[in-house]
């Protein structure tokens, strides 16, 4: 009885053991081929891996490998059909695969989020593959339920109102289409972009620093610049056209200390000069001029280097011309000749 009870668990473990795992491939980003045949973890066990496209000459064979088998992609071999086999030991088993829907791409990277002049948030990405792949975006606010759309094929950019205080959060993911060999299988999620709080108990969370102080910069800026300019065009006004300043100023008290005695005494207005005498002198005959000449030698005039002679006609029939020094005498002289 011993006996059959250990040949029954020997066969059952024999049987359990001759059973091979299931392979699954996919074509990773166009790129390579995966192969894997054990979803619970890491296997204790070597296997050997033969695989071919049906336009291959030539197998591909991963040897001692325990859960995964990676070999070359060529562009459209995943049209062709892909055949496994599975080696372990004695045993092996040999699968076909159709790898056309089973394209998995790379999510997209570098996503970055800016905010637009027409005062929305504009999210950028990166996807290698640009044709013939369509992608699809999900957002939420102050971390509330995800809402996903689908977005055109080729394009690498999305647009969302802003709505102030409030956090927005945005993922993006990507597949084959439909033209190009529809894939069933989605990239993973990309790193999400963030803008706003990250406060959700916050009932007033800011939209963000920049959104706040750019304006605020830019105006200081502007007012700081003006000063400056401003400044400057006074200070060269005085620099090349200096102040001139009034006749009346130009000399204050102080100034004259650093003048000589007899510089100051020669600047200034000396209103004490001799005045300059002036006679009138009347016009006498010829024959009034010889009798009074005897006595006309013994008076004296009082004339000076300063008098000052109007001239005097010459009387009608006179042939000889008489100077005005010698015909004009005064008319006090004439005044005491006649009395004499």
């Amino acid at each position: 009885m011993t006996t059959r009870l250990f040949l029954l668990f020997g066969l059952f473990g024999y049987a359990l053991g001759s059973k091979l795992p299931d392979v699954d491939c996919k074509v990773i980003h166009l790129k390579y081929v995966s192969c894997v045949w054990s979803q619970e973890g890491t296997s204790e066990v070597n296997y050997t891996l033969i695989s071919r496209f049906s336009n291959e000459n030539r197998k591909h064979v991963c040897t001692n490998v325990k859960t995964e088998c990676i070999r070359p992609y060529v562009e459209t071999q995943r049209f062709n059909s892909f055949n496994t086999t599975l080696v372990q030991g004695n045993h092996s088993v040999t699968k076909k695969h159709h790898l056309k829907a089973k394209v998995l791409l790379n999510p997209p990277a570098n996503l970055t989020v800016q905010y637009g002049e027409d005062k929305s948030l504009w999210f950028y990405w990166n996807q290698t593959l640009t044709g013939c792949v369509e992608s699809e975006v999900r957002y939420r606010t102050n971390n509330k339920s995800w809402r996903s759309y689908l977005l055109v094929v080729g394009r690498q950019s999305y647009c969302i109102n802003l709505a102030l205080h409030t956090h927005h959060e945005l993922q993006v993911r990507s597949k084959m289409e439909k033209t190009c060999g529809e894939s069933e299988f989605w990239s993973d999620w990309s790193e999400p972009v963030e803008w706003g709080s990250n406060n959700s108990t916050d009932p007033h969370p800011q939209p963000g620093s920049g959104f706040v102080w750019t304006p605020l910069l830019s105006a200081l800026c502007a007012v700081t610049l003006i000063i400056l300019v401003i400044m400057l065009l006074h200070h060269e006004r005085l620099r090349v056209i200096p102040v001139v300043p009034k006749p009346a100023l130009i000399f204050h008290e102080e100034d004259w200390l650093q003048f000589s005695k007899g510089l100051k005494e020669s600047l200034k207005n000396n209103y004490n000069e001799r005045a300059c005498p002036v006679r009138e002198y009347c016009p006498v005959s010829q024959s009034d001029s010889e009798s009074s000449s005897s006595s006309t030698s013994s008076l004296t005039t009082d004339q000076t280097h300063c008098s000052v002679s109007f001239p005097v006609n010459e009387p009608e029939g006179l042939s000889e011309p008489v100077s005005s020094s010698a015909s004009t005498v005064s008319c006090k002289e004439k005044e005491l000749q006649e009395s004499v």
